[in-house]
């Protein structure tokens, strides 16, 4: 057996060259103990530590390094291993210092420059992740920022690392976050260039994380002139207005420039309709709007004009056309006067003149698209864009040409003008046989889906009105399974499967359709699938048409006596399909929860994109509603996400779309437990939508809804009774208390007894220049038991738990003992108990409303309360006995030998 260490040294070397690592490890280890030569030693630790790296014992590794380097500081393989040991142990800061001392004494050394390069970057990545959690309170945010920190997100900025970069962006975010002075002070020390760099860069997650920095910034911005925020480091600064035209001409400079990605194009868009429409038509300042209109129209159009495959112009996703539609048509609605919009419109005629008048297809394919875009945009401006000179009659020529993208452009402008009323007539006069001929003729799928959407928005003309149809029987439902054919084709481009929808939507106003469809799971998986695809373009379209497959919505059901004249008069009268009957409603209802209609339609409220506009979301809310009409269907959504789904519908929607999903909750809220549908703090987000409801403008029944919505959140916690005083919902509640339809006025009720157990509500009843005691006393004695219990419960809660309440029953109705009684003899267990502790309570409070009571019936009710020998009434019988008891206290009767109580004169 070698004793030697040399030579046990070199035995080692000659396993570890060939893998054996563990039998390298043994030698080195028994060398060590025979030696004693320090050099020799050193050599043998840097060896086993090599050992110790392969067998991922690192902590080893970097012990026998640091034991080599103790006698040899030079020693450039030992130093190595311990930076490759440091690294793997986290230890990044110690391993990058001994990587750079290997690079600096041999800096042509590939490994040592690698690990170099992978070092800076983790501890780059590390600093940034570091600098998110710091950023995310406002004590850390401003220790960044008063610490340089803003140089250094910004050559993490440059950095061009993902991670990095989107470290650096949620960094940025925490810093403006709510602070005017710190936005203002980022934005001129990073410069809106680089920011805009970064969101028009390829990568998606960076440009949409860039979006969400500007996005933030915006806000500080203009929340701070709101509110006239000034930061607390300072008392005054400049005024932001300057900041915010410097920013939108940025974003507005990268819509048309060619280094800009597509991504980033969109969140340019993204950005513009987010910020630049007025929030309210209240607010009279439209000034950002006309100043975008004025700088950056022309730019808008020169992306909406773009034909990616003929034209020159900016890079576009399958997005963009759709998100400039929707930017031109918040700017259009944002206009005041006849004057601003007859602008609007001679600048979007001017551009569209200007290229169609130009030399060459080109120009004239770009008008035509401009035309398309604003078709489905601002439609006003489209049609008298369309009637310029020669644009009909080219779109008409272009639809037979024999060049597909040509083709394309053309029958997509025609579609688009077909939905439009003024245009449907003549396009069916003069375009139903082009796009016959083009469906059936056309060798490519592409043209035929488009031209059979066209035929789909002809032949629904008549909507849900079953005797108003276009084509011959059969026709609309032959449309509707080579829609749905298409639909299913996965070997389709997503844009020709998308336009199949578009179809659908038109196509199931018929109900025969939505029988179809609803009967298809492979269409109805296939059409979710492009709901939770990156096609934004698609929301509205599968939006529409589940809202027709629902029959969500709106239906005006005629006046029989109006229509018995109209069919007199030899007038039109539309008929209801039959299996729009409720019956079969409710069965296409199930269906659709079985195919997983509630998880696309989460998908769909979460897309952060233009395409998902007020009235998209109005359609996701009429959905949502009727899909939680059933009690026993609720659960499902719940379970799915559907009530998390429904929270930003109720405050980014239609004014009609926040009430059906305010509804939605509601119905949520009444029949499931709260706290379980809506977990954590996201309950006391339901407050609000649930107290919008308690308007004049929405209906019965909604009042209804939000009322027991409320009374089941009240009885929750103190809390949620606060939140719901917080946003004024008190006094509408009590005013729905006078409501003369007996559901709403004992709902209204209800929720009161619940809203009592809070102090800052009972107090209302102390005081002495409103009737609200007197309405409670009242409505005691009513008919309508739901509003007797209600009422008694309320006052059995005021009378415990503020005694001064008692001494003023008896004030405010002189029939008040009347109706006492009358709850203490009722046939309902609940009625008797409650009165029985309002009895109860009016004899602990004062020692004079006893004596009366004794003195009356109740006396007599009381002793045969207390004597029933029903085990069901316990608290009843254990309560009227508390009151004998009590009075027998006060010396106001006395006990019988045989157990009668009889009244004593004090």
């Amino acid at each position: 057996m070698t004793q030697d260490p040399s030579a046990l040294r070199e035995e080692g070397n000659n396993l570890f060259k060939s893998g054996d690592v563990q039998g390298a490890l043994s030698c080195y280890t028994k060398a060590l103990k025979l030696s004693d030569n320090d050099s020799e030693n050193a050599v043998l630790f840097r060896n086993r530590s090599a050992c110790y790296l392969k067998l991922e014992e690192y902590s080893k590794a970097e012990a026998d390094a640091t034991k080599a380097l103790d006698t040899d500081q030079g020693d450039i393989k030992a130093r190595f291993r311990r930076a490759q040991a440091l690294h793997k142990l986290g230890r990044l800061d110690q391993a990058f210092l001994d990587a750079q001392k290997c690079a600096q004494l041999e800096p042509k050394n590939k490994a040592f420059q690698e690990l170099l390069r992978q070092l800076s970057v983790q501890i780059q990545q590390k600093a940034a992740q570091n600098l998110v959690v710091l950023s995310r309170e406002d004590a850390g945010a401003e220790q960044i920022f008063r610490n340089d920190g803003v140089k250094l997100l910004q050559n993490l900025l440059d950095s061009r690392q993902e991670d990095i970069v989107l470290s650096a962006l949620r960094t940025l975010v925490g810093l403006c976050t709510g602070h005017q002075s710190r936005t203002m002070a980022i934005v001129n020390e990073l410069g809106m260039d680089r920011l805009c760099g970064v969101m028009g860069s390829g990568a998606s997650a960076v440009s949409l994380a860039a979006c969400h920095l500007l996005q933030v910034m915006f806000e500080a911005l203009t929340e701070g002139m709101k509110k006239d925020f000034r930061g607390k480091d300072e008392a005054i600064l400049p005024e932001p207005s300057r900041e915010l035209r410097s920013m939108l001409r940025h974003l507005i400079d990268m819509l048309p420039a060619s280094s800009v990605s597509g991504p980033g194009r969109d969140s340019a868009i993204n950005l513009l309709v987010k910020q630049v429409p007025r929030k309210s038509q209240k607010n009279p300042d439209n000034s950002l709007t006309l100043w975008v209109i004025d700088n950056g129209i022309k730019k808008i159009l020169e992306v909406s004009g773009t034909v990616p495959e003929i034209t020159d112009g900016p890079t576009l996703t399958d997005n963009t056309p759709m998100n400039c539609a929707v930017l031109l048509n918040k700017l259009y609605d944002d206009l005041k006067s006849d004057k601003e919009r007859e602008n609007f419109n001679k600048l979007c005629e001017e551009y569209v003149q200007h290229h169609f008048e130009g030399s060459g297809l080109e120009n004239k394919l770009r008008a035509i698209q401009t035309v398309s875009v604003l078709l489905q945009g601002p439609s006003d401006v489209g049609n008298r864009t369309l009637e310029m000179s020669g644009i009909m009659e080219a779109v008409i020529s272009l639809c037979a040409s024999e060049n597909i993208t040509h083709q394309q452009v053309a029958v997509e402008t025609l579609i688009h003008a077909a939905g439009k009323a003024k245009r449907a007539s003549f396009i069916t006069a003069n375009g139903v046989a082009l796009l016959k001929d083009l469906y059936k003729k056309s060798e490519n799928e592409q043209i035929r889906v488009r031209a059979l959407v066209g035929l789909c928005k002809l032949g629904s003309a008549g909507g849900t009105d079953f005797s108003m149809k276009q084509f011959a029987e059969g026709s609309t439902l032959k449309l509707a399974k080579q829609c749905r054919k298409w639909l299913c084709n996965d070997s389709l481009p997503q844009t020709s499967r998308r336009w199949a929808i578009e179809g659908l939507a038109y196509l199931t106003f018929d109900a025969d359709v939505k029988e179809d469809l609803v009967g298809d799971k492979n269409a109805l998986q296939a059409m979710f699938q492009l709901a939770k695809s990156e096609d934004k373009t698609v929301l509205f379209a599968i939006g529409s048409t589940l809202v027709n497959c629902t029959n969500s919505y709106e239906v005006e059901k005629p006046d029989p006596q109006l229509v018995e004249l109209a069919k007199y008069a030899k007038q039109h009268v539309p008929e209801e399909h039959p299996k729009d009957a409720k019956s079969f409603v409710e069965k296409r209802l199930v269906k659709l929860l079985e195919a997983g209609v509630v998880s696309a339609l989460v998908c769909m409220v979460k897309q952060e994109s233009p395409a998902l506009t007020e009235t998209c979301r109005e359609c996701i809310a009429r959905v949502f509603l009727a899909l939680v009409e059933r009690q026993e269907d609720r659960g499902t959504v719940v379970a799915q996400g559907g009530g998390k789904a429904l929270l930003p519908l109720v405050s980014d929607s239609t004014d009609v779309g926040k009430i059906k999903a305010a509804q939605a909750l509601a119905k949520i809220t009444i029949t499931s437990n709260p706290e379980i549908a809506f977990p954590g703090e996201r309950v006391y987000e339901v407050v609000r939508p649930l107290v919008s409801l308690l308007a004049l403008e929405c209906s019965l029944l909604q009042n209804f809804e939000a009322l027991m919505a409320l009374t089941n959140l009240a009885g929750i916690s103190d809390r949620l009774r606060q939140k719901i005083i917080k946003e004024k919902a008190v006094p509408k509640i009590e005013g729905y208390m006078f409501e003369e339809h007996d559901l709403v006025r004992a709902a209204a009720t209800e929720c009161m007894c619940n809203l009592v157990l809070s102090p800052e509500v009972q107090k209302l009843y102390l005081a002495t220049d409103s009737d609200r005691l007197k309405l409670l006393v009242l409505y005691c004695g009513e008919d309508d038991e739901r509003l007797r219990k209600a009422a008694a419960g309320t006052l059995a809660v005021l009378t415990g738990e503020m005694p001064e309440v008692c001494a003023r029953i008896p004030d405010v109705t002189s029939h008040w003992l009347e109706i006492l009684q009358a709850l203490l003899l009722s046939e309902s267990q609940d009625l008797r108990h409650r009165g029985v502790v309002i009895t109860l309570n009016m004899m602990q409070a004062d020692r004079s409303l006893a004596e009366k009571l004794m003195e009356s019936e109740a006396l007599e009710i009381l002793s045969v309360l207390a004597k029933t020998a029903d085990a069901n009434q316990a608290s009843v019988i254990k309560a009227s006995q508390h009151c004998l008891d009590l009075a027998m206290e006060y010396g106001l009767i006395r006990n019988n030998e045989g157990g009668a109580n009889e009244g004593s004169t004090p």
